[in-house]
């Protein structure tokens, strides 16, 4: 499943709910699945700058793939990365950089996140395509 049939997929799960409360309630299940990274892992260099909570984001570059993981604090914090890491983490470099972001809105639940959610999702970009760009750059 590529990223797009990933964002559709989450799209339909969305729809599926008809109140901003009961999506809002399906991103913190998904927090439930949220991983955790150890604490040399959690430094300045992985820290998502803009993040309403506390959030670092690790990238490696193997074999072409982009390899991501995350740890939030927050729960809306733990379940927007469980969402976003589905979506970008452990895919080709170059599927990254020719993704669109705004078709995240796609999924119907930017629009719920309040403006300083909003940028956090922007941060949390942001580190994405720097990773992906420095992976692209070395080859690897």
């Amino acid at each position: 499943m590529n990223m797009e049939e990933t964002v559709a997929r989450y799209k339909e799960d969305f729809d599926l709910f008809p109140t901003a409360d009961e999506k809002l309630e399906y991103i913190f299940d998904l927090g439930k699945k949220h991983t955790t990274l150890c604490d040399e892992e959690k430094n300045e260099a992985t820290f998502v700058h803009g993040c309403a909570s506390n959030a670092w984001l690790m990238g490696e570059c193997k074999d072409g793939l982009l390899l991501l993981r995350g740890e939030g604090t927050s729960e809306m914090a733990k379940g927007m990365l469980t969402l976003l890491l589905d979506i970008f983490a452990n895919r080709p470099v170059d599927e990254i950089l020719g993704f669109d972001p705004a078709k995240l809105h796609e999924m119907g639940i930017v629009e719920l996140l309040s403006p300083v959610r909003q940028q956090s999702l922007e941060a949390f970009l942001k580190k994405v395509y720097t990773y992906a760009q420095q992976c692209k750059e070395q080859g690897a």
